[in-house]
């Protein structure tokens, strides 16, 4: 009993840390794909019992990033910029049916960055983001109870900075562990970690 306990609470700590190394790697802002992908391949390793160090986790951000993470991110901010854009115009009234194209927005917004955390967490070494995002994008719609477990995981981000901004960084690493339970669960069809 003692022993499992000890082996979860090991896997909470290596959870924030990651939600740490996140922070840090995701710093210039479009690496963040690439740093979560980096994270859940650092989870996958502690899980699987294999050595994973700050130099595996850092190794892996600099080949996500050469294997089109830096357009991925690119894509993530400029989609954040046209929801922006969208709500701007929605706020200023005179559009009709506002409040349903706001909604729409924010809705393809929030399925576009689960999307991307669906495929940073398939990112293996190698692997090429667009060949990612396809499959990332089926899993997302066949699988909505994933997909809303994903999006309390941002909202639990939004809350914590919200309470207290350093608290987001631990949360990045809660947020990766989640993901890969969802992606692990929709391939067994069993719950993952």
């Amino acid at each position: 009993m003692r022993a499992a306990v000890a082996a979860r609470f090991g896997l909470f700590a290596e959870c924030l840390l990651t939600g740490v190394w996140i922070t840090l790697a995701s710093l210039p802002l479009v690496t963040l794909p690439a740093a979560l992908a980096a994270g859940s391949a650092h989870l996958r390793r502690h899980l699987a019992h294999e050595r994973s160090t700050w130099r595996e986790y850092a190794a892996d951000v600099r080949a996500a990033t050469r294997r089109g993470g830096l357009l991925a991110g690119l894509a993530g901010w400029a989609a954040l910029a046209l929801v922006g854009a969208d709500l701007a115009v929605v706020r200023a009234g005179g559009l009709p049916g506002a409040p349903l194209v706001g909604a729409v927005g924010v809705l393809a917004l929030l399925a576009l960055a689960v999307t991307g955390l669906r495929a940073a967490t398939a990112w293996r070494p190698g692997a090429s983001w667009r060949a990612l995002l396809s499959p990332a994008a089926r899993r997302t719609a066949r699988d909505p109870a994933g997909s809303l477990t994903l999006v309390c995981g941002f909202a639990v981000i939004a809350a914590s900075a919200w309470f207290a901004a350093p608290l987001a960084a631990p949360a990045l690493g809660m947020l990766a562990a989640a993901a890969l339970a969802v992606e692990q669960r929709d391939m067994s069809g069993r719950p993952g970690l």
